[in-house]
């Protein structure tokens, strides 16, 4: 595979509900790559709910906010600025943002996978 050079202007941000998804690198972009790396905000007080990954490790550093990782069966932890995460596929996991700022963080999810779908 060639090195591939992308800049911003070939990422996508995908929106829902208080949560921007800026693609920096997925299948749209670079179609061979290993992995999908996305920047997540999440607005004060907005949450994205519980879901999983069937075949999708993530691995989430958080780089901005506290919240509160929303985990399977109701359980849930605090996360904050500098935490890393790495969810196992098919792990249940979400996040609300607990704080009056935004909550951002990096995540890079193996094999690589259009959220679009």
């Amino acid at each position: 595979m060639p090195i591939i050079r992308l800049s911003s202007a070939d990422f996508t941000t995908l929106e829902n509900l208080g949560k921007r998804s800026e693609q920096i690198v997925w299948p749209e972009n670079a179609p061979d790559a290993r992995v999908t790396i996305t920047r997540v905000t999440v607005d004060a007080g907005a949450t994205s709910a519980r879901h999983s990954h069937a075949a999708g490790e993530q691995t989430w550093i958080v780089e901005r906010g506290r919240g509160t990782l929303l985990l399977k069966d109701g359980g849930s932890d605090e996360v904050r600025t500098g935490d890393v995460i790495i969810t196992p596929p098919g792990e249940v996991h979400g996040i609300a943002n607990t704080s009056e700022e935004p909550f951002v963080y990096l995540t890079i999810t193996t094999p690589p996978e259009d959220f679009t779908l």
